[in-house]
């Protein structure tokens, strides 16, 4: 599967907003719990955030982001784009050999 990232900004009053963060959170979860990987914040500065998840295509993720319910309720605009890794983090490194 690719990553991609939702870049979003929010359109609405923060009164509509909140009524569909709960939603929002829901549906991540379930996201995480169908093997999307997905991670959701917001900017410290606020007015906007980010959604990363792992998808097996670029249509597939649209359709992940189209399902959002800040989006399918039009709280926010967004952009979509694949999200190509070059370096990340792995598990320890196996250990040095004990020297002869």
């Amino acid at each position: 599967m690719a990553w991609f990232v939702k870049i979003e900004r929010g359109i609405v009053n923060k009164l509509r907003f909140d009524r569909f963060v709960a939603a929002h959170v829901d549906y991540v979860n379930s996201l995480i719990a169908n093997g999307h990987r997905a991670r959701s914040g917001y900017w410290a500065e606020r007015g906007g955030g980010m959604l990363i998840f792992e998808a097996d295509s670029l249509a597939a993720a649209k359709t992940i982001i189209e399902a959002d319910p800040l989006v399918a309720n039009h709280c926010v605009n967004y952009e979509l784009h694949e999200w190509c890794i070059v370096a990340e983090s792995t598990s320890s490194p196996a250990p040095l050999p004990a020297p002869d």
